[in-house]
């Protein structure tokens, strides 16, 4: 981008701090963080995207600004932000007169997750994390060959414990079917917008299929882990090998027949494909089995020989016995004064609230417990209310 302008410079090197790395800029409500010999410029809108908050970076040695790809999905632009350095190469973005469930954001800088993707793309990454209260049970990957039963376990769990478990919306790129809702049975998007996601590092799988996209976006995914539920994929083994690969911490169960002839003889018994269309899956679950087997993505096998008993080691694996509660918790926002002012104590937050017309009671984030990351969710926040008596 050049130099950069003579004010912002000057803002940067002389501007006003609060102890803990942190300057605000009053005209545009720009806050940048230093660390180290770059300062992290968070505010306006982002250059691909005017919906989120924009991220530029300053090197105070080469006086010279950098715009970052920025992965994972963002904050939108406010009206003001704080901002404090934590460990582990993250910046926490609080918003200023936010809604409960848009006021706690992460800007990971530095993170194993960014480095990784740095050398990956070969040029400069930050990426964006929601923070939310609270921990949530793993998803779970499900895999298995065509005829399996896996399809009949899901729903086996599903009307046990339809609170407990949920299923993710694909996003795709084909056109709407009869009576297809988006948001419902897909996300109907535009090519090039998901092929833009993908590179963004959005998706957590992807494939391409008589040239249209389909694919599980990781905010799909966590939208469900919000409700409260444990989110289900139901994904082929190269789908389960995109997943093992990103950063979600996830459940892998692969789902084998007792023996090859029994696949066949279920396959014919629905008698629903033609004798090429039968030995094609059969050729396919040969392979999928070998790999689901060898290849180290998977932690736990299933066999289905007796659908109730392979019904009920799900089950067990996944930790659900008699006591198991019906209901999941869903995710509660995190509702901060309009007016606040931020300081920082070891692993946690203290928000006091500030105005005239203010009881003067703060609220305590403890940070020392989160989990997770960019490019989903930063989870573990524990909030606490300290009246001002």
């Amino acid at each position: 981008m050049g130099e950069a302008p003579a004010f912002f410079v000057d803002h940067l090197e002389n501007g006003h701090t609060n102890g803990f790395g942190v300057k605000s800029e009053p005209k545009n409500r720009d806050t940048s963080v230093q660390i180290g010999d770059r300062s992290y410029v968070i505010g306006g809108s982002h250059e691909g995207n005017p919906l989120f908050l924009g991220v530029q970076i300053y090197d105070n040695i080469t006086n010279k600004w950098s715009s970052p790809t920025v992965l994972g999905t963002g904050p939108k632009p406010c009206k003001g932000y704080s901002a404090i350095v934590l460990k582990q190469g993250r910046i926490l973005v609080i918003k200023k007169g936010s809604a409960s469930d848009d006021s706690i954001w992460f800007l990971e800088v530095d993170s194993p997750f960014v480095r990784e993707q740095r050398k990956l793309l070969g040029k400069e990454v930050v990426a964006w994390s929601k923070g939310v209260r609270g921990n949530a049970e793993k998803p779970i990957v499900i895999s298995g060959p065509s005829g399996v039963g896996k399809g009949t376990l899901i729903s086996m769990l599903m009307k046990e414990f339809p609170s407990m478990f949920g299923f993710s919306v694909s996003h795709t790129t084909r056109s709407p079917r009869c009576m297809e809702k988006n948001g419902v049975h897909y996300h109907f998007t535009d090519k090039t917008v998901m092929e833009k996601e993908i590179k963004d590092g959005k998706f957590l799988e992807f494939a391409s299929v008589h040239g249209n996209l389909y694919g599980t976006s990781i905010e799909s995914v966590e939208v469900v882990t919000d409700s409260g539920k444990r989110c289900i994929l139901d994904i082929d083994v190269q789908g389960a090998r995109s997943v093992k690969a990103s950063s979600l911490d996830a459940i892998f169960i692969f789902v084998c027949p007792p023996s090859m002839k029994e696949l066949e003889d279920r396959l014919r018994a629905r008698g629903t494909e033609t004798e090429e269309q039968i030995q094609k899956r059969l050729r396919n679950a040969e392979a999928e089995i070998k790999a689901g087997k060898s290849s180290g993505i998977f932690g736990h096998i299933l066999y289905n020989d007796n659908l109730e008993e392979c019904y009920k080691n799900l089950k067990n694996l996944l930790g659900i016995n008699d006591d198991a509660p019906v209901n999941g918790v869903e995710v509660e926002g995190i509702n901060l004064p309009k007016e606040h002012a931020v300081t920082k104590m070891e692993d946690k937050i203290l928000i006091q609230e500030t105005g005239e017309a203010t009881k003067n009671d703060m609220i305590v984030l403890d940070l020392s417990s989160i989990n997770g990351g960019a490019p989903g969710r930063t989870r573990g926040i524990v909030l606490d209310s300290v009246k001002s008596s």
